[in-house]
């Protein structure tokens, strides 16, 4: 009986572990495929693209204006800023020669007035510098003139005394002495005679003391006659040769002087004159410019044409930020600023800008499809003429984020409904496919440098499929390889750090996925060899991923699509003996320099710099 009551037991046991058992199962089940069901239909909720296959054509669309592709551009050639008085209606067709513009001449009549006045005066100095130069010429030779004689007066006063005065003095002194000596003479042979009769009483006394005072008298005047013959030869013509050769001296010094501040004279004088004369022609030359001027504000045509306001010719863009008000009459206008364009053929060209994102697709001598927004139904053949070389100076100074470069699209032949001004549409045919796949350009991104796109499956999931892929359009991008027509790809493929950090590497086919790779590759070493710096000491990041003390610096993301999240685990043992290697194989100066570089910022520099250089590899950097 208990036996049997233990059975029953067992059995009611069995019965609700069974039943637990497949309500569990059940419940598993279920959850299972709700899971599954919700999973398929997000999987289906995905924006897919069907890949087609036919005719792809790759253009560059741009806005632009029509313009005429020869033409004469008026300029105003007033300097500064004048008004216009009168301006001939736009659309006017003139002949060579009509007045086109009129500008403000007022001011330059009032210049021109007091211009003239300084002419007449600058004229007036001119003349009197040029007559003072005349006068001075002629004062200087007058003065030379006479410096010049009395210098050969007083060499010839020298030579004179020399060679006649004295001689002449010297022989009347000597034949003084010489009379003096004979007159003495003959008074002692008549005072011997005298004392002779006197003593033998025949004469008196007196007569005896008068042929005494005689002999006396006769004595003195040869005493007189030797001392004049002793003072001209040892006073008088000394002194005298010293005075006329001082004379002599002094005469020819006074011509070097006067010869000097007579050129000096002459000199100031021509020198005045010129300064005279260049500021005379000087002020002539302002009067020409002014004059020059004044004609200048009446604009006439050059050529026949029709008359189009260079303010209408721009483009939208251009004329926003030219911000030129329209020309009419009272708007000021400066320096060779462009008022009109008179066209001189019916042959037209676009002009567009492209933006730099298309430069490389765009060259010259690519055919163009152009329409006019004002002729609809008609469209034009044109070729691309010429692209400036530099970016559009003017689109860069109001936006220096905005780089674009004029390009002339050359008009294929005449059409008369054709106007300058006109707002034109120009579509750059860059290539044309016959027939290729193609799908839209959001639905290809990089992985590892290499094109994928992802294609969803008949169950949900999304295989990345790598591809081969030619031109876009900016809009649909061509498939060579790798993609079969019908298969759906996925618009919003998963967007990766990898496929981030390749997207701008992107470059001309060939080569480029291998720069790519290989730039990524450096990037990766480098951080690294940050990381394998910060934890190098032990305090940072260590082996397995496990953190020690904090470094003050956050976990630089790993750019690679496998990354299990957003940051990247520690190094490995084996970057960890990588980089170890590495070290060993440095010289101790580089040691040194690597060690500092650690102590100032971790391997990107100190203070901001090292900031930069984080920032620009397309990591977070700086401290926190």
């Amino acid at each position: 009986m208990k036996a049997s009551n233990n059975n029953k037991a067992n059995r009611s046991k069995v019965k609700l572990i069974t039943i637990a058992v497949v309500i569990v199962a059940t419940g598993v089940v279920g959850f299972w495929y709700r899971a599954v069901k919700a999973e398929q239909a997000m999987a289906m909720k995905v924006p897919t693209f069907a890949a087609k296959k036919g005719p792809l054509t790759i253009s560059v669309l741009e806005n632009g204006t029509i313009k005429a592709r020869q033409q004469e551009i008026i300029y105003n050639q007033v300097e500064g800023r004048t008004s216009i008085v009168w301006i001939i209606p736009e659309g006017t067709r003139v002949n060579k020669g009509d007045l086109l513009v009129e500008l403000d001449s007022s001011t330059l009549q009032d210049q021109k007035i007091d211009q003239e006045i300084r002419v007449q005066n600058a004229e007036a100095s001119y003349i009197s510098a040029r007559e003072n130069l005349e006068v001075v010429r002629n004062q200087a030779l007058s003065d030379i003139n006479e410096a010049m004689l009395n210098m050969e007066f007083a060499q010839q006063d020298l030579k004179k005394y020399e060679e006649g005065d004295y001689p002449i003095a010297l022989a009347s002194a000597q034949q003084e002495i010489a009379l003096a000596q004979e007159e003495l003479e003959r008074a002692n042979y008549t005072l011997e005679w005298s004392q002779r009769l006197f003593a033998e009483k025949y004469i008196s006394q007196t007569e005896l003391q008068a042929d005494q005072l005689a002999a006396s008298r006769a004595k003195v005047k040869l005493e007189v006659a030797q001392n004049n013959l002793k003072l001209l030869q040892e006073y008088t013509y000394k002194r005298q040769i010293a005075q006329l050769t001082s004379n002599v001296f002094q005469a020819r010094m006074a011509l070097d002087r006067i010869q000097r501040k007579t050129r000096a004279d002459v000199a100031q004088a021509e020198a005045t004159l010129r300064a005279r004369e260049q500021e005379y022609n000087r002020e002539k030359d302002k009067l020409a410019k002014i004059l020059d001027q004044l004609a200048k504000t009446k604009i006439y045509a050059p050529v026949d044409g029709m008359v189009v306001y260079a303010t209408s010719a721009q483009s939208g863009g251009r004329r926003m930020m030219d911000n030129r008000q329209p020309l009419q009459e009272g708007v000021e206008v400066f320096e060779r600023q462009e008022l009109i364009y008179l066209p001189t053929a019916n042959l037209y060209k676009a002009e567009v800008a492209i933006h730099e994102a298309n430069l490389q697709k765009v060259r010259v001598g690519l055919p163009a499809r152009v329409t006019v927004d004002a002729l609809m139904g008609k469209v034009f053949f044109g070729t691309v003429a010429r692209i400036a070389p530099l970016p559009d100076p003017q689109s860069m100074w109001m936006n220096p984020d905005l780089k674009v470069y004029n390009t002339d699209v050359f008009i294929e032949g005449e059409d008369p409904e054709l106007r300058t001004g006109l707002s034109c549409k120009v579509e750059i045919i860059v290539a044309q496919y016959d027939e290729t796949i193609y799908v839209p350009v959001q639905a290809v991104v990089r992985v590892d440098g290499k094109p994928t796109v992802y294609v969803l499956n008949k169950d949900g999931t999304q295989t990345p499929n790598e591809v081969q892929i030619g031109l876009d359009n900016g809009s649909m991008v061509s498939i060579l390889s790798g993609l079969q027509e019908g298969e759906l790809v996925v618009l919003t493929p998963p967007l990766q750090a990898a496929q981030a950090e390749l997207s701008w590497y992107q470059k001309a086919p060939g080569d480029a996925n291998q720069q790519g790779s290989d730039v990524s590759q450096l990037i990766r070493e480098r951080l690294q060899g940050n990381d394998n710096l910060n934890g190098f000491n032990g305090q940072g990041i260590g082996p397995g991923g496990q953190t020690g003390q904090p470094m003050g610096r956050f976990r630089r993301p790993m750019m690679d699509q496998n990354a299990p999240g957003p940051f990247m685990e520690g190094p490995t043992e084996a970057q960890r003996q990588q980089f170890r290697q590495r070290l060993e194989q440095l010289s101790p100066e580089e040691r040194e320099n690597l060690r500092r570089r650690f102590m100032e910022g971790g391997g990107g520099g100190p203070g901001r710099a090292g900031r930069r250089s984080r920032q620009d590899e397309g990591q977070p950097g700086g401290n926190p």
